[in-house]
């Protein structure tokens, strides 16, 4: 028989259940004291009966966990000395799971469990056992204290606190690298036995990773596991008690291991030379391609600087490494022209920025690429031959003299002739002018450097082939001044002369401005234009002068004012000069010279009165009329304002006095003479609701008769109002509270027509003219009320 099957049988044996007979034996031992044990105890006859202290020993009660028989589970039995076998005695148990989990046989004292137990719940109970005289209920023994221990059997398999693993371990690591540490726990008692001993296995995974069988930790197998080639890997871990013998139970638990990256691969580009173009007409700066170096690594490992290391076109083109896309943008650096250069070759390199030493062996990690890049031609526009122009010129010469030339050229091979225009809106008064074909610029209107010493001008250059395409370029002409400009006194002089002054007494100081501005600054002269016995000039040489008197005394009866011209010349080519007139007034002067007054008049003047009153009493009266013809005039206005004030408004105007009076009998409130006495009209006047455009002069019609009828008087006037051209264009009802005879047509009263039977016939209101057109055409031809009700 082999050590596999007697260890096989020894495990079948022990899931088994045997009956455990450990007996509790109470023995009397001798004690020469005797003690009394809880108190004095009277016998049936009332002798004290004294007890003597036992000696007892026992043992634990061993419990099989997990008995999976029909019947209870024996436990053990407890026995007394004091027990003759004929069932006086009782027993009793008490403790943890007593009367529940563990009984007892009063009479035999026998044990036994009523249910399957698990240690892994409890691994041992305590309990406490007596017997009692069944008859007097008496303990015959002291209470015992013992414990029933649960043997332990390997029924709990190791688990593992997590279901799934997360690690990881840098690629290319060295065999035996720790990746992970897995440990998983038993429920079983780890003191008795193998059940609780647990061994690692790993079940899948290799030969990638292998498990310490003690510890649980997971180590690298295989040396330079590569990410690129596989990045995940799921191992699976099992855990198995009893040592990992046969029999054993097991658990397992999955490990996902990732492989991190590290800078193992260097950037490769896809190809050795790629071929870009660009305009020539691409401004610095513009973007003309990228270039992109593939790595195999991720992250940081796989960042990569991009930069120019050779060619011919270093100075031209600049690279620019793009971070979140790893791409080298290539970029103008300077203008390009297709005329000067047509192809560029560059010599790119890609580097990786985070290079691993430990990979060193593995190759430099950078590449290269060459990169050539074709300018395409472009229609440029014309290029001017500076950037700006400025000319000089005097502000005398003659209208159409060339002040200067701009040039300007084709850059494009074609060479297209050049047309040259100013931009008007740099001159808007048309000073210059420019040949369109050679671009001189030259005058077309006089030059005036004191209305303005610069013009800035903008001057275009199309081509004739294109002329769309144009370039612009600044012309500053800056006017030269040329001494054409005679001094003038600075300012308006006042000047006055005390009655009282003496010869040579100093009465004004002169000086002089001019527009021109010379090189070596402004100097003036001043002198008179004729010798004058009054006043005479004395030149300061500082571009001032005094005027002085000549003589004694002057008086303002005689002579108020004396006119003094003065001669202004300057010292620039060619000298201008002008005279200038001082107005000296003479005024009395107090004893200090200071003027008291100067006009003649005022000598005239009462005591009294002042010229400033005088003003005053002017303004007053001037304000006075003012506010009567302001009056006049607004009240004359108010009488001339038309009753319809709203051209739009064309209404009837019917004017109501709201007099009914009363009748044809009332003589007091209207006089009917008026209407019967045609001569006692006035002269037809014009109508003052209206402000008519032109004065027609007022028709005189032939008085009546007197004793012709209301009617024809009503009649007439009706006529005049219709033939007058002056009156108003919309109706006027016009009442004279007088209805004369019968009319021939009869009552036009919509009540009274109301209530006729027949068909009246209203088309002689035709014949009363234009004004009952309208009345006509509701009333004629048409059915009556009745007819139509």
């Amino acid at each position: 028989m082999t050590i596999q099957q007697v260890l096989l049988l020894l495990l079948l044996w022990m899931w088994l259940p045997h009956p455990c007979h450990t007996e509790m034996l109470f023995r009397r031992t001798p004690d020469l004291r005797p003690k009394s044990f809880g108190g004095r105890v009277l016998g049936n006859d009332g002798k004290v009966i004294h007890r003597q202290k036992r000696g007892w020993m026992w043992n634990q009660f061993f419990l099989l966990e997990e008995y999976t028989g029909s019947d209870y589970q024996y436990v053990g039995k407890l026995h007394s000395d004091q027990d003759k076998g004929d069932g006086s005695l009782k027993y009793i148990l008490s403790g943890d799971g007593a009367g529940t989990l563990f009984i007892i046989d009063e009479k035999t004292g026998d044990i036994h469990a009523t249910r399957r137990i698990d240690r892994e719940e409890k691994a041992f109970y305590t309990l406490r056992a007596q017997a009692i005289n069944r008859r007097t209920l008496r303990p015959v023994e002291p209470e015992s204290e013992f414990v029933i221990k649960i043997h332990d059997i390997n029924d709990n398999e190791p688990t593992f606190p997590e279901e799934i693993y997360t690690a990881s371990v840098p690629e290319m690591s060295v065999v035996g690298t720790s990746v992970v540490q897995v440990t998983a726990t038993d429920a079983d008692d780890p003191s008795y036995g193998n059940s609780a001993r647990i061994i690692y296995s790993i079940l899948q995974g290799q030969p990638y990773f292998s498990v310490e069988p003690e510890t649980g930790i997971i180590r690298t197998a295989l040396p330079n596991m590569n990410r690129e080639n596989r990045e995940q890997y799921q191992v699976v871990i099992q855990a198995k008690d009893m040592g990992g013998q046969m029999g054993g139970l097991s658990g397992t638990t999955t490990v996902n291991i990732t492989l991190t990256d590290v800078n193992d691969n260097p950037p490769r580009f896809p190809q050795s030379t790629i071929h870009l173009r660009i305009p020539e007409s691409s401004p610095v700066g513009t973007a003309i391609g990228s270039v992109k170096a593939t790595d195999a690594d991720t992250g940081k490992n796989a960042e990569v600087e991009y930069r120019i290391i050779d060619g011919d076109g270093t100075d031209m083109f600049d690279i620019v490494t793009q971070k979140d896309t790893q791409e080298g943008i290539i970029t103008v650096r300077k203008p390009l022209d297709y005329e000067t250069r047509r192809l560029y070759t560059l010599k790119v390199e890609a580097e990786n920025t985070h290079v691993d030493p430990r990979f060193y062996y593995l190759g430099p990690f950078k590449d290269t690429i060459i990169v050539k890049i074709s300018v395409e031609d472009v229609d440029e526009p014309p290029v001017f031959s500076r950037s700006s122009y400025l000319f000089e010129v005097h502000e005398d010469i003659e209208l159409g003299t060339i002040i200067g030339t701009v040039m300007a050229r084709d850059p494009d091979s074609a060479s297209s002739p050049i047309r040259f225009s100013l931009d008007r809106h740099t001159d808007l008064d048309r000073i210059f002018n420019i040949h369109s074909g050679n671009g001189s610029i030259y005058t077309s209107k006089p030059l005036d450097r004191e209305i303005s010493q610069w013009h800035n001008l903008s001057v275009i250059a199309a081509e004739i082939s294109n002329p769309k395409d144009t370039t612009r370029v600044p012309v500053y002409v800056r006017i030269l001044d040329v001494n054409d400009n005679a001094p003038q006194f600075a300012v308006f002089y006042d000047t006055f002369v005390c009655e009282n002054a003496r010869a040579g007494q100093l009465i004004q100081t002169i000086s002089a401005v001019d527009k021109d501005d010379p090189l070596g600054g402004q100097k003036f002269f001043f002198s008179l234009a004729a010798v004058n016995p009054n006043f005479t000039v004395q030149d300061n040489e500082d571009n001032t002068a005094r005027i002085l008197t000549r003589r004694n005394g002057f008086s303002r009866h005689e002579i108020s004012t004396y006119l003094l011209p003065v001669v202004i010349s300057d010292n620039d080519y060619p000298i201008q000069s002008s005279t200038g007139t001082l107005t000296i007034r003479v005024c009395a002067c107090d004893s200090r010279g200071n003027m008291q007054s100067c006009s003649a008049e005022a000598l005239l003047l009462p005591a009294g009165l002042s010229t400033g009153a005088l003003v005053a009493i002017l303004l007053c009266i001037v304000i006075l009329l003012v506010i009567v013809v302001l009056f006049a005039a607004l009240k004359r206005q108010r009488k001339k304002e038309p009753l319809i004030l709203s051209k739009e408004d064309i209404r009837d105007n019917i004017v109501s006095y709201n007099d009914e009076g009363g009748g044809e009998e009332d003589t007091q409130a209207f006089d009917i003479g008026t209407l019967r006495n045609p001569a006692a009209i006035e002269d037809k006047k014009l109508r003052r609701d209206i402000i008519p455009e032109t004065l027609f002069v007022p028709r005189r019609t032939p008085s009546a008769p007197d004793n012709t009828d209301v009617r024809d008087f009503i009649n007439q006037r009706l006529k005049e109002h219709d033939t007058d051209p002056s009156a108003p264009p919309y109706d006027s009802l016009a009442t004279y509270a007088y209805e004369g005879n019968d009319s021939i047509a009869e009552s036009l009263s919509s009540l009274e027509s109301g209530t006729t039977e027949g068909d009246q016939n209203y088309d002689y209101l035709r014949e009363w003219g234009p004004r009952f057109n309208k009345l006509a055409e509701m009333y004629g031809g048409g059915e009556s009320d009745k007819d139509t009700s």
